[in-house]
């Protein structure tokens, strides 16, 4: 099958460099396509489908991930081609989920010999300009609204490049000195508040922590993780715990399992901003958005 890579020649670190290394390796069974900025692995993904290849691989984070998908989305090709991962990013949720390998030769190898499995796709329609115009968005692993999407939409991507995750920590320390909006989620005619939001289509957050343990990527159905509010005592409430059990206490979250709901912004006053949503790791609009999943839409390589 024909192959496209599609990467960041400008990435950092260590499984970066040694992509880079093997880029002639890599080209002799493989066409690589470069990006240049923001969302132009969105575009190379389109543009490799008109060109005929069957494998996308989509090299980086979780983010890279994303555009990939949307761009296959962009060409109305999810039946003709597979998606295929070198995480190089920073977490890799979508690759530990998926038990695909984490260091280049594995992933590599993978995608040359490995098995193909469908998975559900999760989307949300955001209302484009206020013009009643919906545009889609497509994720493939979670998604998130408030704190969470706020703290990537602050990240400094040069401290990133030299502290990693923790860097995810100082923005959401950021985020938190501000005024957490409210959120509504609704579903199934039942309203759900909070001030933190998640969503899952696969177990994993932030890394291997089963935020969302009874999400499945072949199911049907999202998880929606709610938390009712977002102070340091909530975090430490929850986070301490989830570092040696890899979940959260159940008792400190609403949860909400659908196949479609909608989430809006319960804002307090004429000075509360709009709840911005994240996608796999990118922020990518405020609320209010229709969430959904569609069964077995996304073809995969996978051991």
């Amino acid at each position: 099958m024909k192959t496209c890579v599609i990467f960041n020649p400008a990435a950092k670190g260590n499984k970066a460099r040694h992509f880079l290394a093997q880029l002639d390796a890599f080209g002799a069974a493989a066409t690589l396509k470069k990006t240049t900025g923001p969302q132009d692995a969105r575009r190379l993904a389109a543009e490799a489908v008109a060109e005929g290849f069957e494998n996308i691989v989509a090299t980086g984070g979780d983010g890279t991930v994303n555009e990939v998908i949307n761009g296959i989305a962009d060409a109305d090709a999810f039946e003709r081609v597979r998606l295929g991962v070198l995480p190089l990013g920073t977490v890799n949720v979508f690759a530990r989920e998926l038990k695909i390998p984490l260091n280049v030769a594995g992933a590599w190898e993978l995608i040359q010999h490995g098995n193909e499995t469908k998975i559900d796709l999760g989307w949300a329609d955001f209302s484009v300009n206020g013009n009643g115009k919906l545009d889609r968005r497509y994720f493939a692993q979670l998604a998130g609204a408030g704190i969470d999407a706020r703290a990537i939409e602050l990240v400094d991507w040069k401290h990133k490049k030299a502290v990693g995750p923790m860097a995810y920590v100082i923005a959401g320390f950021k985020a938190l000195a501000a005024r957490q909006p409210g959120i509504t989620v609704e579903a199934d005619g039942k309203k759900t508040f909070g001030e933190l939001a998640l969503i899952g289509n696969g177990r994993f957050y932030g890394g291997s922590f089963a935020i969302f343990p009874g999400a499945d990527l072949r199911d049907g159905m999202l998880e929606v993780c709610l938390f009712p509010r977002v102070n340091l005592w909530q975090i430490a409430r929850c986070c301490v715990p989830m570092l040696f059990t890899g979940r959260l206490p159940e008792g400190a979250v609403r949860r909400v399992r659908a196949a479609q709901f909608t989430m809006t912004a319960a804002a307090a006053d004429a000075d509360s901003k709009p709840v911005s949503v994240e996608m796999d790791g990118e922020w990518i609009a405020p609320t209010p958005a229709t969430f959904g999943v569609t069964r077995e839409k996304l073809r995969v390589i996978v051991p």
